[in-house]
């Protein structure tokens, strides 16, 4: 267990109590910076990037980081599930920004083929496929 992970404090329970309502969603820090706005929660900015790394060290949260210009995205994966449990890939469409998550099986086995043929191992965390969205084409 991280050393950061022994203190429970106001802020760290509010932020755990809106992730575990959103399980599977890929939300931002100024997401979660908004939403706790709208509850009345006195909760800096600085907290939440805070409290986000920490549970990512811990393995509660998954982190995903598509490029320099798109803020990383976060999804709750609880305290029991493993942080590689479920592989997610992104689609950035090259003219609006928009960003597409992808939980496709066909993918995982673009992943098998790159390791089992050209001995390179993909990282599904960080994988992002640049094209365009259906309404930019």
């Amino acid at each position: 267990m991280n050393s950061r992970s022994k203190y429970r404090t106001k802020q760290r329970e509010l932020l755990l109590g809106y992730l575990e309502t959103v399980p599977g969603v890929h939300i931002t820090a100024n997401d979660v910076c908004a939403y706790l706005r709208e509850q009345g929660a006195s909760i800096g900015q600085s907290t939440v990037y805070r409290q986000l790394e920490s549970l990512v060290d811990e393995g509660i949260i998954n982190k995903y980081i598509i490029d320099a210009n798109t803020p990383a995205c976060f999804e709750y994966v609880g305290a029991d599930e493993h942080v590689d449990s479920d592989i997610c890939f992104h689609c950035k469409c090259e003219k609006c920004g928009k960003l597409i998550h992808l939980h496709c099986d066909e993918l995982e086995g673009v992943g098998a083929h790159l390791y089992e043929e050209h001995r390179f191992k993909l990282d599904p965390m960080r994988t992002v496929f640049y094209g365009l969205c259906d309404q930019c084409i």
